[in-house]
């Protein structure tokens, strides 16, 4: 059940609109389910003493605004409070006397009208659909004093989670007051109107967080964000220091033609220029995490910088698991920036997935844990790096290093959701899950070509390579994870990698035991394709198994130790640097 509160000043506008049609015929059967004394007009269904609905509607009209009237200049300007109350797809239909019941609880809880309260506002609740009310209620009370309605959106949501659990309605995740304010009933019939997707306060969030992510300084931040065709204006003390800022869409204007403006704290709570300053100045830590050799490689910019980032998220993931909440809610906000340079720099295959997992995951950085200004600059660094090296081409090498992050995203995001809901943040778990469900997405659609290409080379093996690998992969990986053989076969990539690891100079099970250490594996959907992509990264394979022009150079053959919970800079750097050689050569073991 969702709640969605606004102000207003023409009780009688409101009215019209709520007894209407409705912008596209919506509403059927107006009428009054429930008001302060039970006797309310009702322009719907009351046909006695005044059948024209107009009559009864100026009827309504005056007996709420009465009490307005009466307290003259001490009546607020904004002195009709609005609020639609909807249950959730999937609910059972209420009747007219359980919205009535729900409209009573709401006006109390939130202060309108206080249960056994003679002198409460007056409010009226109407339906002209199945699954939701609207409660409408002017400001003033019977003594004349406003109402006291601090928090009032908190109180009715409260509330509406109680009516859930004792209405037996679907029990939607509770909020903690961090969340983004949401566009207002105006906005997004203005979106309708327009053709646009989204309303411009959704369409100008995503824009900012876009232009922070990597971001390196203010006037960086500010110049990406008019490179994306926003109007920016600042807010200057005297001092001629930023104090803020707002934005607005070209276009979008109000009635007397000016432009539609929203500060960056009205778009998110950690929007605001303050918070983003925090983001900007933060120089805790140099990035932690080693890069990839680029002297040694001939890979592209966007592919080289996705693997970058995927040792970073792979030490985002450990550190979520943490007992230090600080640092783990600094990290939740540096995966967020890097989901942003992702989406914005994404193929065309992946982007709409990818973005929806960024939007997605916005909601999971915000909680009451306070982010410590710990070591997030590796993950800042990281989208900085993805952003400045472009959009990636979507084949080749640069779509196969996009599946390897996309993979190590998934579990990043799962790690977040466990973080959440071992604190109570409901919200935010959900929207990590979110964010991992459009990331499984992206990463097939990236992974389907290379993996399919691997799936047919560790098939061709010869027999005898083919047997190696798989014995090393049973002596390794418990059993439920390798389904060799048969039309269940999942380990052809896997072998395929390994056969190509060991071309390169590598010993496989060393390789493969290390790649496991690196950390837990129980909430990935495949671990095999998993451990495909760590294999490669950190054996400087390509990603994308058929662009061999782009393989690294040759290295003599060195064998590398496994070791318990390798460190990812120690993981890297242990690793040598090689050719892959023909998958169907195998190089004799020492």
């Amino acid at each position: 059940m969702v709640p969605d509160i606004g102000r207003g000043s023409r009780t009688h506008g409101l009215l019209v609109y709520l007894y209407g049609p409705g912008r596209r015929e919506e509403h059927t059967d107006a009428h009054v389910v429930g008001s302060w004394d039970g006797f309310a007009p009702d322009p719907g269904r009351d046909t006695g003493l005044d059948p024209d609905p107009k009559v009864t509607l100026a009827r309504l009209t005056a007996a709420l605004d009465l009490r307005v009237k009466q307290a003259g200049d001490r009546a607020p300007a904004k002195h009709v409070w609005h609020c639609s109350v909807r249950t959730a797809p999937g609910d059972r239909r209420l009747d007219d006397e359980e919205w009535n019941a729900v409209a009573q609880r709401i006006v109390h809880a939130t202060g309108i009208a206080p249960a056994g309260d003679p002198d409460g506002c007056r409010w009226i609740a109407v339906r002209h659909a199945e699954d939701h009310i609207h409660i409408v209620a002017t400001l003033v009370r019977g003594d004349l004093r406003n109402p006291r309605l601090n928090y009032d959106f908190n109180k009715a949501q409260a509330e509406c989670r109680r009516i859930e659990q004792e209405m037996g309605l679907r029990r939607l995740n509770a909020g903690d007051g961090t969340a983004a304010k949401n566009p207002s009933s105006a906005e997004r019939f203005k979106a309708e109107r327009t053709g646009r997707p989204e309303t411009s306060r959704e369409t100008l969030r995503e824009v900012v967080r876009r232009a922070v992510a990597g971001a390196d300084s203010e006037e960086e931040f500010f110049t990406r964000l008019r490179e994306a065709g926003v109007r920016v204006k600042l807010r200057h003390a005297p001092s001629g220091d930023a104090l803020g800022y707002n934005v607005a869409l070209p276009g979008d204007r109000n009635r007397h033609g000016e432009p539609i403006w929203y500060p960056g704290s009205k778009l998110a709570p950690d929007l605001s220029l303050p918070k983003i300053r925090l983001r900007l100045t933060d120089e805790a830590a140099e990035p932690s995490a080693p890069a990839v050799a680029a002297d040694r490689t001939n890979w592209s910019p966007p592919a080289r910088q996705r693997r970058n980032a995927t040792v970073i998220a792979e030490r985002s993931a450990t550190l979520l698991e943490s007992d230090e909440d600080g640092e783990a809610a600094a990290q939740l906000v540096g995966v967020g920036e890097l989901l942003d340079a992702v989406a914005q720099t994404s193929p065309a295959t992946t982007r709409a997935e990818l973005a929806a997992a960024a939007r997605a995951f916005e909601r999971a950085t915000r909680s009451h844990v306070r982010a410590e200004r710990a070591d997030t600059r590796a993950l800042r660094s990281a989208a900085r790096g993805i952003v400045q090296a472009g959009g990636a081409l979507g084949r080749g090498e640069d779509g196969g290093t996009t599946a390897m992050l996309a993979s190590t995203l998934v579990l990043v995001t799962l790690a977040a959701a466990r973080w959440h809901s071992a604190r109570g943040h409901a919200q935010q778990a959900h929207a990590s899950r979110q964010a991992a469900a459009h990331l499984r997405t992206a990463y097939r659609q990236a992974a389907a070509t290379p993996l399919r290409m691997l799936h047919d080379q560790g098939r061709a093996l010869p027999g005898a390579q083919r047997l190696m690998h798989e014995a090393t992969l049973r002596a390794v990986l418990p059993e439920k994870v390798v389904r060799a053989g048969g039309t269940e076969a999942r380990t052809d990539a896997l072998v395929a990698t390994l056969a190509q690891a060991e071309g390169a100079g590598h010993d496989s099970e060393a390789l493969l035991r290390q790649a496991i250490d690196m950390r837990e594996l129980d909430s990935a959907d495949d671990v095999n394709d998993v451990l495909v992509w760590r294999l490669r990264r950190i054996a400087q394979l390509p990603a994308h198994p058929g662009d061999g022009a782009r393989r690294p150079q040759a290295a003599t053959r060195q064998a590398t130790t496994p070791s318990s919970r390798t460190s990812e800079r120690n993981a890297t750097a242990a690793v040598p640097l090689g050719t892959a050689q023909d998958p169907n050569r195998r190089s004799p073991r020492r």
